[in-house]
């Protein structure tokens, strides 16, 4: 199993993350699988919870799919948490739950329906790909707006800006980054997915 978690989004995002040391949790409500937030807002109904914030990461290591179905385009960026310092950090916090997602077919819901503690937690088998990781909170106090988290800055192992990015660019992102307070020493890399030098050199056959 990975030691890391990737939580793929945009650098707008990551900026405002870095800068106050905060890690935003948001409502299921606009979420684009309804299915899951159905699930979702139905635990919280049958826990009369007043309000449930969410943040998604996937236990999967890099691949083409999450950057281009949740961060495609020029501002795509991932941060990779360290695993275990993530979830220290966050299992003390009121009304916070963290899981892997379980992914199950109708039949197997028919045959074996899911118990109520189990809804944050489920999807539909045809998302398994993700590999979800969830933080799912609903806390004592809640406020308008999403769920900000005084977040630890050694929880994040690493920065991934998108293999799409012009390297000039990259470069003038990274050190931007770098700027920022607390990030000097942070790992800032562009990803080569789609055009990674070392690959290239395996075609070499015969030369």
């Amino acid at each position: 199993m990975s030691g890391l978690l990737r939580r793929y989004t945009e650098l707008p995002y990551v900026l405002d993350c870095l800068r106050t040391k905060q890690l935003t949790l948001l409502s299921p409500k606009t979420w684009d699988d309804k299915n899951d937030s159905f699930y979702v807002e139905a635990y919280a109904k049958a826990k009369n919870l007043s309000a449930v914030y969410v943040l998604c990461l996937t236990e999967a290591d890099e691949t083409y799919h999450h950057w281009k179905v949740f961060s495609s385009g020029s501002s795509g960026v991932c941060i990779v948490f360290k695993k275990e310092a993530l979830i220290t950090w966050a299992k003390p916090i009121d009304g916070m739950r963290l899981a892997s997602v379980k992914y199950r077919t109708r039949k197997q819901c028919r045959d074996a329906p899911p118990v109520l503690e189990d809804l944050p937690f489920l999807k539909r088998y045809a998302f398994g790909d993700e590999r979800e990781f969830r933080l799912f909170a609903a806390p004592s106090v809640t406020a308008p707006g999403p769920l900000k988290l005084r977040l630890p800055l050694s929880t994040i192992d690493r920065i991934m800006l998108n293999p799409w990015l012009p390297k000039s660019v990259a470069d003038q992102v990274k050190a931007t980054i770098k700027e920022l307070e607390g990030c000097k020493s942070l790992k800032v890399y562009r990803s080569t997915l789609v055009d990674n030098e070392d690959w290239k050199k395996f075609a070499a056959v015969g030369a």
